[in-house]
């Protein structure tokens, strides 16, 4: 056991003396659910969390999942952020107060408020800045951690690009082939490294019963809430639309066999048991091949959604910028400039000329289905809401350069993910963990 003396301090630490009425009386205000290296996780940090994560599977109308599973859901995610807070102030990665102001700043403008204006629309919605200020420097902390310790060390070889791009050649006109998309759900049973044969059992059996039941209709997203150990189980396990070649191998091969609505076997990697779900499939597209593809010039709008703006207000504000456009004759670029949220703003919301693949697919989608003038009724991607608006199309050849740098990029992507999850099982094996929660 490390640190006694550390966690003996930390426990002590939550015992505070009540000043009521002059008289020294010792009041216990809180109780350690979990040890984690020198720090601990609260009763009060683990509820607050469960009623967080209740709120985000009610707005997205996700059947909640039993209570336990879902606080035993919260406390790993609790001691995974614990364990990667520890290992970026261990090795001097900190975000500093003015990094926080800038980036508070940028989001009060981006809403068109004044930094005040920001802080009050907050707590209107029921959320303290003081919070806000903290779960945004745990984000940037995590995404540089995830930057510096994983996706900087990715690496490309040019025999892997060589090899991707003979197998694209030969495989565009197939099903399955580099080209096709999938919208995804996904299910992670996370193994320990060098687990016990009766530990890689359990968790083999955990993944063949979430098989079994979505198989049986068992709603797959409040399986996700329930089973899974990814980052993205509130979310439904929902991955998105991906293209196939973007995703790690096993993924890719098991998907050739799957069809709309249909669920994987149980996948080994060295992070654990998969479980896939293909919510829908679509061909692609893509610019790797040596044949001319087209080329569209557009410009947009974007309006991002975070705690001031809700998915229904980005929709109503954009709808109102349209109707601007169509009917009342206003410029879209005019538009662009005093209302996206994205650095094409200052250039009327252009984004020159767009290859295939240079857009996330529901951007690319959406404009692929507009003639030149048109302008799309609002997007929903990753980054937030869009108005696109086609200019012109054109064919073009892809140079032999941009097909090595896109066929790079997407070989990186297929690793990243892969890359990630391994290095959170690593970092969760090496920690130093003590359940109390049964001791509530």
């Amino acid at each position: 056991m490390r640190g006694p003396a550390m966690i003996a301090c930390l426990a002590l630490a939550l015992v505070l003396e009540s000043a009521g009425h002059g008289q020294g009386r010792i009041a216990l205000v809180d109780r350690i659910v979990a040890v984690v290296n020198n720090d601990v996780v609260t009763a009060s940090e683990l509820n607050e969390r469960v009623a967080s994560a209740l709120r985000e599977l009610r707005r997205q109308g996700t059947p909640a999942p039993e209570p336990a599973a879902l606080e035993k859901q919260m406390l790993e995610r609790l001691i995974l952020e614990k364990a990667q807070l520890q290992l970026a102030r261990d090795t001097g990665l900190k975000v500093d107060e003015v990094q926080i102001d800038r980036a508070i700043e940028r989001i009060a403008e981006t809403n068109k408020l004044t930094l005040l204006a920001f802080r009050k629309a907050l707590e209107a919605d029921g959320v303290s800045f003081e919070r806000f200020r903290e779960d945004l420097r745990l984000q940037i902390v995590l995404t540089r951690l995830r930057e510096r310790e994983v996706e900087d060390k990715i690496q490309v070889g040019d025999s892997e690009i060589d090899l991707y791009l003979a197998e694209a050649g030969d495989a565009d006109s197939k099903a399955g082939s580099p080209g096709a998309e999938y919208n995804l759900a996904h299910i992670l049973v996370r193994l320990p490294d060098q687990a016990a044969p009766e530990r890689i059992e359990q968790a083999r059996a955990r993944a063949e019963k979430v098989v079994a039941e979505a198989r049986s209709g068992a709603d797959f997203a409040k399986l996700a809430a329930s089973y899974s150990d990814g980052g993205d189980a509130l979310q439904g396990g929902a991955m998105g639309w991906r293209q196939q070649d973007r995703l790690p191998e096993i993924f890719a091969t098991a998907l050739k066999e799957l069809r709309p609505g249909e669920v994987s076997g149980v996948l080994r990697s060295p992070a654990g048991f998969h479980v896939l779900k293909v919510l829908d499939r679509r061909g692609a597209s893509a610019a790797i091949g040596g044949a001319p593809v087209t080329q569209t010039h557009a410009r947009h709008i974007l309006v991002r959604t975070n705690e001031i703006v809700s998915e229904t207000d980005a929709r109503r504000r954009l709808t109102d910028l349209r109707e601007r456009v169509v009917t009342g004759g206003a410029n879209f670029a005019d538009l662009a400039r005093l209302h996206s949220e994205d650095g094409s703003a200052a250039r009327g919301g252009d984004l020159d000329w767009v290859y295939p693949g240079d857009t996330v697919p529901d951007f690319e989608r959406a404009m692929n289905a507009l003639k030149p003038g048109e302008i799309s009724e609002p997007v929903k991607t990753p980054f937030g809401w869009h108005l696109i608006q086609v200019l012109e199309r054109r064919t073009a050849d892809v140079s032999a350069e941009r097909r090595r740098l896109t066929a790079r990029q997407a070989l990186r992507d297929r690793k990243i993910d892969e890359a990630y999850q391994e290095w959170l099982r690593q970092l969760r094996d090496r920690t130093y963990v003590e359940i109390k929660l049964e001791e509530r």
